[in-house]
């Protein structure tokens, strides 16, 4: 079959599953004109992060500054990565899609949410060895059957090129459901949580991760995971994140 027949039939073969299962929008399932987007109505509330923005954490800021300046909180509580990224804020407009693919196996927009989390993070992509993603408990993933930094994270090292590591991190213990906690007890609460496998420190030893999850809230997660793996020998860790809320509280 020459290369013109194939694009053909491709294209056929598209159009008929088009008439059998019309693209839907990826947050509220309305008709869409094109398969693994957002209708004009979500886009129009999905608020892209761009500069300026914290030089560490990524938080944007509110009028414009000059070269990477702080946030309040990096500046008082350096953080143990270089720098975190993240595609768009965690708000009303996100929320529903975020918390759908994270909890309802609607695991389909991973690639389409990959991409914008590398357009956002693209020099950090570009600056790792290795990408990994939030490891999620053995029982959590069990209840759940995915995780779904991991799937964020396979789709991110495919578009980008990057060797990804799926199983060098893990939680060792089950840590308590963080939505309703301040940041005093989010950071008890994962205090010891992570290990480095013992096989992967020799490979991790003075390489740049990029470390990979859904949201970035307050930080002690992604910071915590970072703790331990310069720990075990890592050169620089920086986070890049679906989404994030505003600031840090």
């Amino acid at each position: 079959m020459s290369l013109a027949t194939s694009s053909r039939w491709k294209n056929a073969t598209g159009r008929f599953l088009d008439l059998l299962l019309p693209p839907l929008c990826l947050s509220c399932d309305r008709p869409v004109g094109t398969d693994r987007t957002l209708c004009p109505a979500c886009w129009s509330q999905i608020h892209f992060i761009t500069p300026p923005l914290c030089g560490g954490c990524g938080a944007p800021f509110e009028v414009p500054v000059e070269g990477d300046m702080l946030c309040s909180p990096c500046l008082t509580a350096p953080p143990h990565f270089k720098s975190a990224r993240a595609a768009m804020l965690y708000d009303d407009g996100s929320r529903d899609l975020v918390l759908s693919f994270k909890h309802s196996d609607r695991t389909h927009p991973a690639r389409t949410l990959a991409s914008w989390m590398h357009r956002a993070g693209e020099s950090l992509c570009a600056e790792a060895d290795y990408i990994m993603p939030v490891p999620l408990h053995v029982w959590r993933l069990f209840r759940r059957r995915y995780n779904q930094a991991a799937l964020l994270a396979h789709k991110l090292a495919e578009i980008s090129g990057t060797p990804f590591l799926p199983d060098a991190l893990r939680r060792r213990r089950a840590t308590a459901t963080q939505g309703h906690m301040s940041r005093k007890e989010r950071l008890e609460n994962v205090k010891g949580a992570f290990a480095v496998s013992a096989r992967y420190k020799p490979i991790l030893a003075d390489k740049n991760v990029l470390l990979v999850d859904d949201v970035l809230t307050t930080g002690a997660t992604v910071n915590e995971c970072s703790r331990v793996l310069l720990d075990a020998g890592a050169k620089a860790i920086n986070v890049l994140t679906l989404a994030r809320v505003k600031g840090f509280t």
